[in-house]
């Protein structure tokens, strides 16, 4: 039996005819043809392994709702999982804005038409601008790990040096993307931490800075969840040797916690999923840089940053570029960094978000999250052999729960707990081995009183 031939509806050009036709216009044999250059151990012989086409719409929208209902998210289950990824309320306008086709489809380059998004992007940077206390910040990169290690290359840019220094409680993500972008040309040294507060060790920040360090990096609340509260000492040991600090800030933490500019800090970097994003599969990330207005500062940025300026019409303004000249869309292969389309899109989220907010509401959450953060702390610290917080420092919404004594492991825990129908918290036995048998717990302002007292009442069962 001949195989059929199968035209599908969703893939543009496949009907043969006209991939016939197109061969014919470009003066090529076969499709495999256009492939030559890629050599031929690099190709794969034969057809993919995959399953029969669906061809109907409704056929594959019933397949992808199937695949789909298996998930269970944190709408199903109670959910104390964080780690830079945090199920924080959505506002409803939130969503209705960035689905506006005018935002949704003009996401990146220059729409024909612009809809005010230059204007949003712009409300935005100044938004965080004020949250942040920084004068200058860019259009979203990708997430907040892609800030932070671009940072650091900007940082290098800066000095002209090659070495940088990285706190140790960052995480084993963020510290694989730094090394990434750093590679191959600059070194990376990781700096350790007090065991009974969790604090940067300022000592061995002290042996290890030195003319070559280019920057000397940290996160504020940790990945760990603690509050670091030498960030002015940091940052004046990283000035005495000519170098810069960066600081990677949540800014969900800034209604309560005082800003890194104000103790030091040269860029401040950081996610803003928090600010009106849904948990998504790998999605809804994007990162933040933000800088003094200098100069110097200004033309290392990487990605784009929107200004304002009058028009040739007196009393009328408008927005756009700023330094346009300095990206790669504008030099190609002579840019800093390859920007790429970038996150626009969660830049406009995050503004509703913040408009929406408002400065008295970012006070009224981040003071939410803090009590509600301590309140699962005394309660799951009356639990016998469970022990948290396990650093003497002031938290945020996020503190590391030691079950070493309890005789189990995390992973049985927290499977005992999803048979419950709650995710528990991040499992840090292969991050942070020195810590035992211990997982970082996330408490977020969706989360009730109740829901912490059912969180209790589960582990007390399961460690019994």
């Amino acid at each position: 039996m001949s195989e059929r031939t199968v035209t599908y509806p969703y893939i543009p050009n496949s009907v043969p005819s006209v991939k016939q036709e197109m061969l014919e216009e470009i003066g090529a044999e076969s499709v495999e043809e256009l492939f030559e250059e890629v050599p031929e151990r690099l190709r794969v012989q034969g057809s993919l392994d995959l399953p029969p086409p669906l061809l109907s719409e409704a056929a594959l929208k019933r397949h992808v709702e199937g695949i789909l209902a298996q998930n269970e998210g944190g709408s199903a289950y109670l959910n104390f999982l964080g780690a830079g990824c945090y199920q924080h309320h959505v506002p409803a306008v939130c969503d209705e804005i960035n689905q506006r086709g005018e935002f949704l489809t003009a996401y990146a380059g220059e729409p024909y038409d612009d809809h005010g998004r230059f204007q949003a992007l712009f409300e935005y940077c100044s938004m965080m601008g004020e949250l942040l206390n920084m004068d200058v910040v860019n259009v979203p990169t990708y997430d907040g790990f892609q800030a932070v290690a671009t940072s650091l290359r900007m940082a290098c840019r800066l000095t002209g040096r090659r070495e940088v220094l990285v706190a140790k409680t960052v995480g084993s993500d963020l510290l694989s993307k730094i090394k990434d972008y750093c590679k191959p040309d600059i070194r990376v040294d990781l700096l350790g931490y007090d065991p009974r507060t969790g604090q940067l060790d300022l000592d061995a920040l002290k042996a290890a800075i030195s003319e070559n360090t280019a920057a000397v990096c940290f996160q504020n609340p940790s990945y760990l969840g603690f509050v670091e509260v030498h960030g002015r000492e940091i940052s004046e040991i990283a000035h005495d040797h000519g170098a810069v600090c960066v600081v990677g800030a949540d800014p969900m933490s800034l209604g309560v916690l005082t800003p890194p500019a104000d103790y030091g800090a040269d860029i401040v970097c950081g996610d803003i999923q928090p600010l009106g994003m849904h948990m998504q599969f790998g999605g809804g990330q994007a990162g933040y840089i933000a800088t003094r207005d200098e100069e110097a500062y200004v033309m290392e940025y990487p990605s784009r940053m929107f200004g304002i300026a009058p028009t040739s019409v007196p009393g009328e303004y408008g927005f756009g570029d700023v330094a346009y000249e300095r990206t790669s869309f504008a030099i190609r292969e002579e840019g800093k960094e390859w920007v790429g389309t970038a996150a626009a899109l969660w830049g406009i989220t995050a503004g509703v978000y913040l408009a929406l907010m408002g400065p008295q509401g970012m006070v009224e959450v981040g003071e939410g999250l803090m009590s509600r953060s301590r309140y699962a702390m005394l309660e799951l610290d009356k639990i016998p052999s469970v022990k948290t917080p396990v650093f003497e420092s002031p938290h945020f919404r996020e503190f590391i729960v030691d079950f070493s004594d309890t005789g189990k492991t995390v992973a049985e825990i927290n499977d005992a707990l999803l048979s419950r129908r709650i995710f528990g918290g991040k499992d840090l036995t292969s991050e942070y081995p020195d810590l035992g048998e211990s997982a970082l717990f996330c408490v977020s302002e969706v989360q009730t009183r109740e829901d912490i007292d059912q969180l209790t009442t589960a582990l007390k069962e399961i460690v019994d």
